[in-house]
């Protein structure tokens, strides 16, 4: 293994044997039941024989919660492992922790492992938070001495003092996932295995361990991560890898591995048919056909903030018009307006017409914080009556750049709109 490297995993696979129980008829006679047991008494016996897990159920069937996967972590990176539910995540840190072992392939680890890959990992829950943590320094290889020089940063990145001698049993989760995070970070592991767990703390201590992981990553550690916290794990992580359905599918930039992630999972798509709309309403004389949404020519439907996001709307004019005015409207997902944009459409042309028509609105630098938005489309005539009316019409999603924000993490619940404006400090002297 090369000295930077800290971990590699060459093709690894993690195969489960579920049971399935056949359907059962709603009544049965005492001896279809005698047989039944007699038959599942038999199949254990066999598979115990083999060497097999006793599995329950009248039928068995292989699963790969994991299949070939294959990668590379450097020393001091932050990789975060993206992936729907089920996708194998939480397999691959139980493997790479050494909880569980691989049904094939293998994986080589240099240093130490911290993991917290649930609440409570690690704990005793009849010994205090005192006595857990020497416990928890212990299975980190670490010497009483060691321990004792950490302890009061440790007690004090918790804020769990004042029940420090209280079995961690009578602990909320809250509690649990500040001190066991604590505990893993600040006892020195070279490699820190953390899954969703974080996301059962407070705001507040949040923001602290992604401070503190990024200070673990500065010292020359390596910090794995999993979360479903897309704007998160781009401020933290420099590297991501993709799983779905156990397979790795893509592994680069985090900003990357963010994009393909969602662009792939999200239920936006960059183009929507509307001709076959019926929820929509106006009188008719001119009608929207379709709405595409593109970045700098591309197809999309999930932005970076910043990006170019351009709409092109198919419209449809049946019947003689004096004068149209078009309206796209940007709104959240709660339904609050963000941006308007109309359009003059027949007094720009100044004639009226029967035809079929594409028109472009493009907005340069998306500023809009991260979230779900969607897109409603309006015609009205010169008299500011309805045409058509069409909500809903696409969605798209945006996801903070990195660059955005200052390193502070970005939601929908801040701001609508972020706004880069000049800043100017002046110090004052002789007070």
């Amino acid at each position: 293994m090369a000295d930077d490297i800290v971990i590699r995993a060459e093709g690894l696979g993690k195969k489960y044997t579920i049971g399935h129980q056949s359907e059962r008829e709603r009544y049965t006679a005492l001896r279809d039941v005698m047989a039944r047991g007699a038959r599942n008494l038999w199949r254990k016996t066999a598979d115990l024989a083999r060497g097999r897990g006793v599995v329950a159920g009248d039928r068995v069937e292989e699963f790969w919660a994991l299949k070939d996967v294959s990668f590379e972590v450097r020393r001091g990176e932050v990789l975060g492992i993206i992936g729907r539910n089920g996708a194998g995540k939480s397999t691959l840190l139980k493997i790479l922790s050494r909880i569980t072992e691989p049904s094939e392939g293998r994986v080589t680890i240099k240093g130490r492992v911290a993991s917290l890959l649930e609440v409570g990992t690690g704990f005793h829950p009849e010994l205090t938070g005192r006595e857990n943590i020497y416990l928890n320094g212990a299975i980190l290889g670490m010497t009483r001495a060691e321990i004792r020089r950490k302890f009061d940063e440790i007690v004090d990145f918790a804020g769990v003092e004042k029940f420090l001698d209280t079995p961690v049993k009578r602990y909320s989760s809250g509690m649990y996932v500040r001190l066991a995070f604590a505990v893993a970070a600040h006892l020195e592991p070279e490699i820190l295995v953390i899954d969703e767990v974080l996301a059962v703390g407070d705001a507040e201590f949040q923001k602290k361990c992604l401070g503190k992981m990024g200070e673990v990553a500065g010292g020359g550690r390596t910090v794995l991560f999993v979360s479903h916290d897309m704007p998160r794990l781009m401020l933290v992580c420099q590297r991501g890898a993709l799983l779905n359905q156990g397979a790795l599918c893509a592994t680069g930039r985090i900003d990357e591995v963010v994009q393909h992630y969602l662009s792939s999972q999200t239920v936006a798509a960059s183009a929507v048919n509307l001709a076959a709309r019926t929820d929509r309403s106006g009188s008719g004389e001119a009608r929207f056909l379709s709405i595409s949404l593109f970045n700098n020519n591309r197809a999309c439907a999930v932005f970076k903030m910043g990006d170019q996001i351009e709409q092109k709307l198919g419209l449809k004019i049946t019947k003689s018009l004096s004068g149209l005015t078009i309206s796209s409207t940007i709104l959240t997902e709660f339904g609050t307006p963000v941006h308007e944009f109309c359009y003059d459409f027949l007094y720009q042309f100044g004639v009226n017409v029967e035809e079929t028509y594409t028109l472009t609105v493009t907005l340069e630098n998306i500023l809009l914080y991260p979230g779900r938005y969607n897109i409603d489309l309006w015609i009205g005539d010169k008299n500011m009556h309805r045409v058509d009316y069409v909500t809903g019409a696409i969605s798209f999603d945006v996801i903070q750049d990195p660059r955005i924000g200052g390193g502070r993490r970005l939601q929908l619940t801040d701001a609508l709109v972020y706004k880069c404006a000049d800043w100017k400090i002046e110090k004052c002297f002789g007070r």
